[in-house]
């Protein structure tokens, strides 16, 4: 009888893996399209950018239907544990903090972090130096959580839906200050016009306890073979070149890093 009951139980728990395993046919991204050069929304509506760019290479690696989903940053999370879209490749980085929440997949880029200010701006980055000080951060991103914990008591942090709308704040002089990635700081504020006027200040910041170990794609905790086929689809593009080609399209640096 007991034989019997265990066998049941074994057949039982085969069906449920069964039912649960999933045969991905298409794999939607979620992406912020309002951060170049990793993603930029066209007039036209069309997202591009080096994580579009990267999400259509890995589909076809994985040989599934690829769809891209634009999501404003505030709500990426809950909106892929609410399964608007299957992963999230938005410049992401893989954080303690977000690995409560879900899972990542290994690291596709690394970028340093950095202040960006009007040309002759001279700020002393201490709490002492940077008291009162208006500096603008992506809301809910690890830029804000670095200012927060660091200097949250002193410095004035104002928080933005986009850098794009910082941008605007800090041409305006509304606010001294603007932390980011090196990359989009590049792209969308130094290389526009305008954009000499502007240049970086202060140290790069890479510590990865507020800044991660580089920016991984997230995926939800319960679709682990989903983040097992897109680890050996990022593996693949950077052994078969296909990485590389896209990064320099965007980079001309070597993105990934060490």
């Amino acid at each position: 009888m007991k034989k019997w009951i265990l066998a049941v139980a074994l057949i039982s728990a085969m069906g449920a893996s069964a039912v649960q395993a999933k045969e991905w046919k298409e794999v939607r991204f979620g992406i912020e399209g309002a951060y170049p050069p990793f993603s930029w929304t066209e007039p036209s509506g069309e997202l591009k950018g080096f994580d579009v760019d990267m999400a259509n290479a890995l589909c076809a690696q994985m040989q599934v239907k690829c769809k891209i989903v634009a999501q404003d940053w505030d709500g990426i999370i809950p909106s892929l544990l609410a399964r608007k879209y299957d992963a999230i490749i938005a410049a992401m980085s893989i954080t303690e903090e977000r690995k409560k929440k879900i899972d990542f997949t290994g690291k596709y880029a690394l970028i340093p972090n950095k202040f960006v200010a009007k040309k002759g701006t001279d700020l002393d980055f201490t709490k002492e130096g940077l008291k009162g000080v208006k500096i603008g951060v992506q809301r809910a991103t690890t830029h804000d959580k670095y200012l927060t914990d660091n200097f949250g008591d002193s410095v004035e942090i104002v928080r933005y839906g986009s850098f794009d709308d910082a941008y605007l704040d800090l041409k305006a002089g509304r606010i001294v200050s603007v932390l980011g990635d090196a990359s989009a700081l590049e792209e969308g504020l130094l290389n526009k016009d305008g954009g000499d006027g502007f240049e970086f200040i202060g140290p790069s910041l890479t510590d990865p306890k507020w800044f991660g170990e580089g920016f991984g794609i997230a995926v939800r905790k319960q679709d682990k073979d989903l983040t097992k086929k897109l680890d050996e689809a990022i593996l693949a593009l950077r052994e078969n070149g296909q990485y590389q080609k896209i990064a320099e399209k965007y980079f001309n640096y070597d993105v990934y890093g060490k």
